[in-house]
């Protein structure tokens, strides 16, 4: 299917959290209805999707049925098992493609790919065993940090390697699973650059964002970030890169960290990304727009900012700064609808808007 849907589509979305939930507003102000399949009883995005499908990711009929009722599929997180995406492409479109899912969904397999194009990434090395982590320690060296190959997010399936006296444990901690030590990078601080590719080949880019961190989950997104013109054209560019070499359709985050010898990639996510949260204030098309634009089939949004903006995730307990929020000017509150307040839940996010000076 390459022509364009029309508006009264239905588009299937894997996954019914925050980013679902977006998507699915995205898509109404377009004239799209969204059905979400979710294992998870009242996910985020079913407060606002026209349909919900409640079934695990190995339910094949429900898959099937899933996928006989929507015109193409798209999904708001990486983690999809392959034997679901094999039931679903049997029917309709997924977009983004089967190649960025394989390409992210394994650190190693995704550092790999980074560099067979000419980017710079961390030094890095593939972990099976005790021996194999002593040996990688000795090579690449410490401070280090050890990850689960997949399924790690928002610092959750890692351990820090201060020492070799860390080792023993850190491998203890994966539980067996695969694993990858990335070396450390000598940072001054990353960046993100939210990039978005049409079925026709034709890509838009947003200003990289400024990221802060704390505790492995996103705190805050800055934009316009601290770069040189040459180094904003370099970001956009490798992001560029990135999409066409995959033959990608729809908006994916591409994370960089910004060196004294260039940038070097951290991650790439094929999907709407946490560090685009602020073009829904700073940009006339979000990143969630733009998104369901891309694997809809029509032509793609201009991205040009026309705010400066900070995004501030809401984690956990900052749920309770919501009144202080809402008495402050300038600011655009986002709530996901989650009823249970736990530490390092998302629980929302707020764009504080200023008028761009660039």
């Amino acid at each position: 299917m390459t022509n364009p849907l029309p508006p009264g589509a239905t588009i299937g979305i894997l996954g019914g959290g925050q980013l679902g939930r977006m998507l699915s507003v995205a898509a109404a102000r377009l004239g799209f209805q969204t059905h979400i399949f979710e294992p998870g009883a009242n996910p985020p995005a079913g407060e606002v999707a026209r349909h919900v499908t409640t079934a695990s990711y190995d339910d094949a009929e429900a898959l099937k049925t899933f996928a006989e009722q929507v015109d193409v599929i798209t999904y708001e997180f990486e983690n999809i098992p392959t034997s679901a995406l094999d039931i679903l492409e049997a029917h309709r479109p997924i977009r983004p493609g089967r190649e960025a899912l394989r390409v992210s969904q394994d650190r190693l397999t995704e550092k790999q790919f980074l560099q067979s194009l000419g980017l710079k990434t961390a030094p890095f090395a593939a972990i099976d065993t005790l021996d194999e982590l002593e040996e990688a320690v000795a090579t690449i060296g410490a401070p280090a940090i050890l990850k689960t190959r997949r399924f790690g997010y928002d610092g959750k399936g890692q351990a820090r390697i201060k020492s070799s006296e860390d080792i023993a444990q850190a491998f203890a901690d994966m539980a067996g699973a695969p694993s990858i030590l990335e070396g450390f990078v000598d940072f001054s601080h990353e960046v993100s650059v939210i990039a978005a590719r049409g079925l026709t080949g034709d890509v838009a880019c947003y200003d990289p964002g400024e990221n802060v961190h704390r505790d492995g989950i996103l705190h805050t997104t800055t934009v316009p970030a601290k770069l040189s013109a040459g180094q904003r054209m370099d970001a956009v560019l490798l992001a560029a890169r990135i999409l066409n070499e995959l033959q990608y359709v729809g908006v994916m985050g591409v994370e960089l960290f910004v060196t004294s010898q260039g940038l070097i990639v951290n991650e790439i996510a094929p999907r709407v990304h946490n560090s685009g949260h602020w073009t829904q204030n700073g940009c006339a098309v979000d990143q969630f727009e733009q998104h369901i634009r891309a694997v809809v089939g029509w032509p793609l949004g201009d991205g040009q900012r026309h705010n400066d903006v900070v995004m501030e995730n809401l984690i956990g307990d900052d749920i309770n700064h919501v009144p202080q929020i809402l008495r402050e000017s300038n600011n655009a509150l986002h709530l996901y609808g989650k009823n249970d307040v736990k530490p390092g839940r998302k629980m929302g996010h707020v764009n504080r808007i200023q008028k761009s000076a660039s």
